[in-house]
């Protein structure tokens, strides 16, 4: 086996490239690496320059549509305040998998991890999350709130 360090590069199809990659630039602040206008294809750096890829696709005319999920690795402080700043640019923060509206993040105790959902454009589930320092609590089912966490840890968010 080849040991695997992490996903270097993912891909999303979109129905309009021009908005995809204004959101993907300006909202989330993803770094433009290359556009490729023959392909009707954009790509965009992730954690700094060669660090991990994001491909994005037009899809153009095409019927098929595919609702597909991924997380962003950002601090913890950046998935606290994700809920507002999201909100700042009309976009509606969730909790696991696309859920109710929320307004802190959610944990998860198995792993532990605290997260944040949210769509794109095109409806693709896009994540915060930032692992949690404590002791995982894989006993616990389902999720929490972030102060429902903390409040178990008897700690303050």
């Amino acid at each position: 086996m080849i040991p695997i360090k992490s996903l270097y590069e993912t891909h999303l199809t979109v129905s309009d490239l021009d908005r995809s990659i204004a959101f993907y630039r300006d909202i989330l602040g993803l770094e433009l690496a290359h556009t490729v206008p023959a392909r009707h294809a954009a790509f965009f750096w992730i954690g700094g320059r060669e660090r991990s890829m994001l491909g994005l696709w037009s899809i153009h005319t095409s019927p098929i549509h595919l609702r597909l999920h991924f997380a962003f690795h950002v601090a913890l402080a950046d998935v606290i305040r994700a809920p507002a700043l999201l909100r700042a640019h009309a976009i509606t923060p969730r909790g696991r998998g696309g859920g109710p509206e929320i307004d802190e993040p959610v944990v998860f105790p198995w792993m532990p991890a605290a997260s944040v959902y949210f769509d794109d454009p095109d409806g693709h589930s896009l994540e915060y999350i930032a692992v949690l320092p404590q002791q995982a609590q894989p006993e616990r089912a389902g999720v929490m709130t972030l102060s429902e966490w903390y409040a178990l840890a008897g700690e303050q968010v």
